[in-house]
C-alpha cells in the first residue's frame, strides 16, 4: 500500500492526546473500499490463515474487542489496517516503506511460491470473516492472559515457524512454500492481544521472527503515554523507536529512522527496540555505511533511488514545512531541505502544539501553496503535478487514533476517520469503544450507494475534481461544518461523562454509541448537501452546455 503518516507525541499535541494517523492508499489503477467494524471476541479465531501468504498462526485464548477497517468486498483477505482495542491502544498497519538490494540478500522476504495443484485454483477465503461481525455485541471484555514473551533468537524462531507452516500443509503440494505475515494480516495478529504500545512492538516482533514478512513495512503503536514506530528489515528483522514526547515524525513511503542506539535496544530498552541479533546481522553484510560508527538505519537499511525523489520525499519535505515553517528554510538555493532532500528528519519539535485539523490538513495536501499543486492556475505549468500528492485519488481512508489524557479510562479514545481522496472529503470522529458502529460508516459493499460515507465522498471527489475552482468554496464550507459538528457533539458527551462520574460501563457505551449516531446523521445531512452542490456545479460546465433558453 502506498501512505502516508504523521504521528505526535503527547507534549507536541493540542491536548496532552498521543495521535497517530495514517493514509490508506489503494496501489495505482484501483480503488479499495472499505468500512469500520468492531471486532467482537467471539468471532476472533484461535488459528488465523492469511489469504495472501498461506501463512497459519496460533492466535492467544483470550482476546480483546477492537475496530478495525476491514476491506468492504471480499476476496483478498480483510486488511483490517487501523483501530483501536479495549485497553485503550491504537494500531495502524501499515506504511509500506522501502529497503536495499543488500539486506534484501542477507535476508529475503518470505514470499509465498504456490505448488503446482494450486496454480489453477482460486484464492481461497479467509478463515476468519469480521465482514459481518460489526453488530456483534461484546459481552464484557476479558484481559488478554499474558503479554508478548520477548525477543527470541530470529534464526531458530523463523526456523521454527516454518517447519510449523510445513507442518500444515497449507494448501500445497510438497513443493509450494508459505509465505510470512503482512499489511493483510497484522491487525487482526496483534491489536486483540496488547495492553500497551511497547507490548504492541514485542508482540508483533516475536511473529516477524518466527514466521517473516513478505514485504517491508512501519507500523505505529500507541496508547495515551507513549507512541513506538516498527520497521521492518528484510524477511525477519526489525527495528523500533520511541517517538519523542515533544516530537512529530512524518512517514512518506520509505525506511525513516535515521539514528538508533543498539545499547538502549540490547540494555534497558527505554527508547529503542529490535530483533535479537540486528547489531551483529548488520555487521556480518557490512550495512553500516556511516564513517562515524554511528549508525544510522535509513542509510544502511532503507533506499535513495531517484523514485524516491519524486514520490516519496516530497510528501515529507511539505508537512515538515507546514509544522516548522521557520525553523529552517525550505525553498531556494540555499535551503536547508529541498523536496528531493534523502536527510529530511524523522522527528522535529513543531513550532507550536498540533491538532487534529492540522493532521487532516498535511494528509490531504495536494502542495498548496507551491508550484507542485496540480490545481494552480498559475506559476510554472511545468512544475504543477511533478510530485505525488498526500491526497491522491487513491485515498481509501485516513485513519486517526487519538489517545487522550483525560478522562474516563473507557472514553479517552477517539477514532477519527474519513473516506476516498483527502483533498475533498471530510474527517469524523467517533468514540471506538463501543459494540457497533453508524451504518453510514460500517456499511459499505462494492456497490455505489449514497447510503455509505465511503461511496457519497467518492462521488464528490470526483466530481470535484474536474471543477475544482467552482467547488473548492462548497468543500472548504463542507470540511469546517463537519468537523465543528464533530468537536461540538464530543464535547458535549464529554462533559456528560466528567459530571456523570457514577455511570455504569454498560450506560456509558451507551451514551457513546448515541453520541455516534448523531454525528452520523449530521455528516449524512451535510455530505448529501455537498453532493448536491458539486453536482450541479459540474452539470452546469458540460461540454454539451448551450447559452441560448427554451424560455
Amino acid at each position: 500500500m502506498s501512505c502516508t503518516t504523521i504521528l505526535v507525541g503527547k507534549r507536541a499535541s493540542y491536548d496532552g492526546s498521543t495521535m497517530i494517523a495514517r493514509n490508506d492508499d489503494s496501489g495505482a489503477d484501483h480503488f479499495t473500499a472499505k468500512r469500520m467494524v468492531i471486532v467482537d471476541p467471539a468471532v476472533q479465531p484461535k488459528v488465523y490463515e492469511s489469504t495472501i501468504s498461506h501463512v497459519r498462526v496460533e492466535l492467544p485464548e483470550k482476546a480483546m474487542r477492537y475496530s478495525a477497517m476491514p476491506n468492504a468486498v471480499e476476496g483478498k483477505g480483510i486488511w483490517a489496517a487501523c483501530g483501536v482495542n479495549a485497553a485503550n491502544v491504537g494500531m495502524t498497519a501499515t506504511e509500506t516503506i522501502t529497503t536495499n538490494e543488500r539486506v534484501l540478500g542477507a535476508d529475503p522476504l518470505v514470499i509465498y511460491r504456490p505448488g503446482k495443484a494450486e496454480k489453477d485454483a482460486a484464492v481461497p477465503k479467509n478463515c476468519f470473516d469480521i465482514i459481518g461481525c460489526g453488530e456483534k455485541a461484546l459481552q464484557g471484555v476479558t484481559e488478554t492472559g499474558a503479554a508478548a514473551t520477548g525477543a527470541t533468537e530470529t534464526g531458530a524462531a523463523a526456523a521454527a515457524g516454518a517447519a510449523e507452516n510445513a507442518a500444515a500443509g497449507s494448501h500445497a503440494d510438497d513443493q509450494a512454500q508459505v509465505g510470512g505475515i503482512g499489511e493483510e494480516d497484522l491487525v487482526v495478529l496483534v491489536l486483540p492481544y496488547i495492553h500497551s504500545a511497547r507490548e504492541g512492538v514485542e508482540r508483533l516482533g516475536s511473529l516477524l521472527e518466527k514466521y517473516g514478512t513478505y514485504e517491508t513495512n512501519g507500523i505505529a503503536f500507541s496508547d495515551k503515554d507513549e507512541i513506538w514506530w516498527l520497521e521492518t528489515i528484510g524477511g525477519h528483522h526489525w527495528m523500533a523507536r520511541r517517538v519523542p514526547d515533544d516530537c512529530y515524525v512524518v512517514m512518506p513511503n520509505q525506511l525513516g529512522i535515521d539514528s538508533f542506539d543498539f545499547d538502549d535496544a540490547y540494555g534497558a530498552k527505554k527508547e529503542y527496540m529490535c530483533s535479537p541479533d540486528l547489531r551483529e546481522f548488520t555487521e556480518k553484510f557490512h550495512l553500516d555505511l556511516s564513517l562515524n560508527g554511528k549508525i544510522n538505519p535509513r542509510q544502511a537499511y532503507g533506499s535513495h533511488d531517484d523514485a524516491d525523489h519524486v514520490y516519496n520525499t516530497p510528501r515529507a519535505w511539505f508537512m515538515l514545512r507546514y509544522l516548522n515553517p521557520r525553523t529552517k528554510k525550505w525553498e531556494g538555493p540555499d535551503a536547508d531541505y529541498t523536496p528531493e532532500s534523502d536527510d529530511l528528519p524523522w522527528c522535529m519539535v513543531p513550532e507550536r502544539k498540533v491538532t487534529p485539523e492540522d493532521v487532516k490538513y498535511v494528509l490531504s495536501s495536494h502542495f498548496q501553496g507551491t508550484d507542485f499543486d496540480p490545481y494552480r492556475s498559475y506559476g510554472d505549468p511545468g512544475r504543477r503535478g511533478m510530485y505525488r500528492s498526500i491526497g491522491i485519488n487513491r485515498n481509501d481512508f485516513l485513519g486517526f487514533v487519538q489517545i487522550r489524557a483525560e478522562g474516563k479510562e473507557q472514553t479517552r479514545a477517539i477514532e477519527w476517520i474519513a473516506y476516498a481522496s483527502n483533498a475533498f472529503n471530510a474527517m469524523v470522529p467517533l468514540y471506538p469503544n463501543v459494540s457497533k458502529i453508524p451504518a453510514y460508516f460500517s456499511t459499505t459493499t462494492g456497490e455505489v450507494s449514497t447510503e455509505s460515507f465511503y461511496w457519497v465522498s467518492r462521488l464528490v471527489a470526483a466530481l470535484s475534481d474536474a471543477y475544482f475552482k467552482g467547488c473548492q468554496a462548497h468543500i472548504e464550507r463542507y470540511q469546517l461544518k463537519v468537523q465543528a459538528i464533530g468537536h461540538g457533539i464530543m464535547n458535549r458527551y464529554d462533559a456528560m461523562f466528567a459530571e456523570k462520574s457514577d455511570l455504569s460501563p454498560e450506560e456509558t457505551q451507551r451514551l457513546m454509541e448515541k453520541a455516534n449516531e448523531e454525528i452520523a446523521h449530521a455528516v449524512k445531512d451535510a455530505a448529501a448537501t455537498l453532493l448536491d452542490q458539486v453536482l450541479f456545479e459540474a452539470s452546469s460546465h458540460m461540454k454539451n452546455a448551450f447559452a441560448r433558453s427554451d424560455a
